[in-house]
């Protein structure tokens, strides 16, 4: 299951997906995908974006919701790139960019650099927790968590395993627990099964 697990954020650089990711903050990928196939027409740099007007950007991300906040970070780690002088390229580096904290700088790091990292989502917390992989109150916990569990060549698969499965099946209202494969492993099924037959 989830054989074609991936980012499923497009991009054409690491710093498109830095910016890609910024925007899918509470917002799905396909709208992202919608807003930046025009936004990275107009500007896919550092430097176009910390010319753009805040407002011309704003218009813009709009539609991926909390685009004050959003605008904000893209201008603040687009300029923190140009005063380092290129794209930071490891997870620490990443996060010392203005606006960028650790669930981002992993994805970045993990798929644009393919680093061994695990991004911990909504979608990686509900479902590592759920599950039983591990037994958390944070993502910071969740993240040590199944970095400890499993071999570090793994990490940046099993964080977008993780996500479709979440996605896809082990939703957040209603699990789709009839077509899960690892029901029988799961320890909400478990507690539930009565509920997910």
């Amino acid at each position: 299951m989830h054989r074609g697990a991936q980012c499923e954020l497009n991009f054409g650089s690491p710093f498109e997906l830095l910016v890609a990711v910024v925007l899918s903050a509470q917002c799905t990928d396909k709208r992202v995908n919608t807003v930046t196939e025009q936004l990275f027409k107009i500007a896919s740099t550092p430097e176009q974006f910390v010319a753009m007007p805040i407002e011309e950007l704003e218009k813009h991300i709009f539609s991926c919701g909390f685009y004050h906040n959003k605008a904000k970070a893209i201008k603040e780690l687009s300029a923190s790139i140009i005063e380092r002088g290129s794209m930071p390229e490891t997870r620490e580096e990443l996060m010392q960019l203005r606006g960028v904290g650790r669930k981002t700088a992993n994805v970045v790091y993990a798929v644009a650099y393919g680093g061994n990292a695990i991004a911990v989502d909504t979608h990686v917390f509900r479902v590592a927790n759920r599950i039983g992989l591990a037994d958390a109150k944070t993502p910071e916990q969740t993240e040590q968590q199944l970095m400890q569990g499993f071999d570090e060549q793994l990490w940046g698969h099993l964080h977008h395993l993780l996500i479709f499965h979440g996605r896809y099946v082990c939703h957040s209202q209603k699990p789709n627990c009839a077509i899960c494969p690892l029901k029988e492993s799961c320890n909400y099924y478990r507690k539930n099964t009565a509920g997910c037959k």
